[in-house]
């Protein structure tokens, strides 16, 4: 029987690199967006390419309502949700506390932790029913270590890092693992949504810099997730080789190479 995964926030970066590596293995897909073109698009060309049933939700994480809505419409679709991936997420603005914007402040809390509590919400349930099930929330550096104006974001992740932990111990019963992965510097929109259009800042942040990309995220997702029953990575925190954590990196050209 063919498993099914949900990807929130998958028309781009991580997200849209998880889905494509789970088609890949043979799942059904269940894809989230605020962007219908983009999620359209993937439906035609995943289902063309490997042959899996693509099922395409447009709704914003951030309203609990559409979250409930879309969720209701899905379960007269599918019978179960394996994999669950709170992928969802930015970051907006880069201020010190006395300067931040307040908007700003709540898009990335209502996106980052309210979000994932709502799509936890719902699909939680299901899992339990099933008495299994695996729910892979998509953390940051920034919530294992806070840098200089991350102030709101960091606060965000580390957030994410302990309902994580929360989630783990609620589902501990049902059988429902529960993993938490961590991606440092990576080059995807992450910054470009940072620095609200900006291309030339958001380059900037990676010049000199050989980060990760998406696909190495999406890989160890399917890491994650393709463990034995008995196993469940908890905590997994990952950066590029010239980034020690969320605020000590490098550029290439002061590696000390022999």
């Amino acid at each position: 029987m063919k498993k099914t995964i949900l990807v929130t926030g998958a028309t781009s970066g991580f997200g849209k690199a998880i889905a494509e590596r789970f088609a890949k293995e043979g799942f059904d897909l269940c894809i989230t967006g605020r962007r219908a073109e983009r999620l359209s698009a993937m439906k035609e060309q995943l289902e063309q390419q490997y042959g899996g049933k693509v099922i395409t939700l447009n709704f914003d994480v951030r309203n609990s309502e559409q979250v409930a809505a879309a969720m209701n419409e899905l379960k007269q679709q599918v019978n179960s949700i394996d994999i669950l991936v709170n992928n969802a997420g930015l970051a907006s603005g880069l201020s010190t506390i006395d300067e931040g914007n307040l908007d700003d402040w709540e898009i990335m809390i209502d996106t980052n932790l309210k979000g994932l509590l709502y799509m936890t919400r719902q699909v939680a349930p299901m899992m339990r029913e099933q008495t299994s099930g695996h729910i892979i929330n998509i953390g940051s550096t920034a919530g294992k270590t806070v840098y200089k104006n991350g102030n709101v974001y960091c606060a965000t992740k580390f957030a994410v890092d302990a309902l994580t932990q929360a989630t783990r111990i609620d589902m501990l019963p049902y059988g429902i693992k529960v993993t938490a992965i961590n991606p440092g510097m990576a080059e995807t929109e992450f910054s470009l949504v940072r620095f609200k259009g900006d291309q030339e800042r958001a380059a900037g942040m990676y010049a000199g810099v050989r980060a990760l990309q998406a696909t190495d995220i999406a890989d160890i997702v399917w890491f994650c997730a393709s463990q034995p029953p008995h196993v469940c990575i908890n905590d997994l925190t990952v950066t590029c080789l010239t980034q020690a954590n969320s605020y000590y990196n490098i550029k290439e050209s002061e590696r000390i190479v022999k």
